[in-house]
């Protein structure tokens, strides 16, 4: 029976780990702020947004399972070595950024609620340190495999959390509905209050570079063939759909409860002291829970992402206990303190650090795109049209989301 259970949760980890990466802090917030200021409005970008994934997701992992080569390695052998390199750069770019804001809204998010129990509450950097202190440990002491598990763990907890809230919170289905139909709010541009950078870092969060390659990974080390497309197809699915449900439950939570009162989010800790009065001590403690796991298992494949991409780009055997890769865990991981210890404003980090990454996009769908019609490596098994239609018209849309994401920062600066 152990075994059996422990066969079934192999095939569904490489998939449970994508959305321990993908959902973290980050869709927490660019989420909970999309249903605070827009309401349900932008519910169409999240459904684009998952679509698209869905599909760079079997694109990227049917070049692997036909070819046994990661992307980076792909990117290296049959492009230019110049590529990966990028990819490494600007993806741990995204990463430290990414790291920042999310331990600057873990802390904020935990010091407000300890006020709840504790008078004056405990400070920010406090619960930081704790909880980077906390995911070093598990790095330091575990394999590969543990993290995963840890991770399935805390991804389980956050969507129940959030599906939980769902159904306290939910806004009137009419405004979802309302929402499938594309259109950019119409709203005063300024600082934290730009639809278009709300839009390019919901896509940023959801639709990530990171995540396509990080797949090839994963599918590799599972052992994936091209017989086992079913299960790969299968694993993407399960991702995506609890992808958008979370997500969707986290912007509707926002959007029944803030967007009506009128209240804009711009802080961290306003997600308690704005929900209280809304939604009751029981939701926000539940929503409270659902961020902080959110926080800790985006921080496991944050933290791991750099040396994991070095392993990859120079075929080099993943072994985290190296000293070198356990002193790039700890320097990335210290990042966390930047927020608390500077008093940064850690939406603001989190929102840029995702619109940032949907510039990267383009080159991300163009690069599988080359790879997966070159003949000489797919064979029989090159992207059929249907395949290349939907691909460009993913590259169309990374485009665009690419200039609103630099209308928007350059909005916002």
């Amino acid at each position: 029976m152990k075994s059996n259970l422990q066969q079934k949760l192999a095939l569904i980890l490489p998939g449970l780990f994508l959305l321990g990466f993908n959902i973290g802090t980050g869709s927490v917030t660019t989420m909970a702020k999309t249903g605070a200021d827009y309401g349900m409005q932008l519910l169409w970008t999240l459904v684009a947004s998952c679509i698209a994934t869905y599909y760079m997701i079997l694109s990227y992992s049917r070049y692997t399972l036909v070819t046994g080569e990661t992307a980076l390695q792909a990117f290296r052998k049959h492009i230019h070595p110049a590529v990966g390199i990028f990819f490494i750069v600007a993806l741990t770019s995204g990463v430290a950024g990414s790291v920042m804001g999310v331990m600057g809204i873990v802390a904020d998010i935990s010091s407000v609620w300890s006020e709840m129990f504790i008078e004056g509450g405990i400070a920010p950097v406090y619960f930081a340190a704790f909880f980077i202190a906390v995911v070093y440990f598990i790095f330091w002491n575990g394999e590969t495999q543990f993290f995963e598990r840890a991770l399935a763990v805390m991804v389980a907890i956050m969507a129940g959390c959030f599906l939980i809230n769902f159904f306290i919170l939910t806004p009137p289905l009419t405004e979802i509905i309302k929402g499938l139909i594309p259109r950019v709010p119409d709203v005063p541009e300024g600082q934290d209050k730009s639809p278009y950078i709300i839009v390019a870092s919901m896509v940023g969060t959801t639709v990530s570079s990171a995540l396509f390659i990080v797949r090839t990974t994963l599918v590799k080390e599972a052992g994936w063939k091209i017989g086992d497309w079913h299960i790969q197809r299968r694993d993407a699915i399960i991702s995506v759909v609890l992808m958008f449900v979370i997500s969707m439950s986290i912007m509707a939570a926002a959007a029944g409860t803030l967007y009506p009162a009128g209240l804009v989010l711009n802080e961290a800790s306003q997600m308690i002291t704005l929900l209280e009065p809304l939604a009751g001590p029981m939701a926000v403690g539940i929503f409270a829970f659902g961020i902080i796991a959110a926080g800790v298992s985006s921080q496991f494949p944050n933290v791991l992402l750099l040396p994991w991409l070095l392993c990859d780009y120079n075929e080099s055997e993943r072994n985290m206990k190296l000293t070198k890769y356990r002193l790039i865990v700890l320097a990335i991981s210290l990042l966390g303190l930047v927020v608390p210890i500077f008093n940064a404003r850690p939406v603001f980090v989190m929102i840029v650090s995702q619109a940032l990454n949907s510039i990267i996009l383009p080159l991300t769908v163009g690069c599988i795109l080359y790879l997966g019609n070159k003949e000489s490596l797919m064979g029989k098994h090159k992207f059929s049209v249907m395949m290349n239609i939907v691909l460009y018209l993913v590259l169309g849309f990374a485009v665009f989301t690419s200039y609103l994401s630099i209308s928007g920062i350059v909005a916002s600066f």
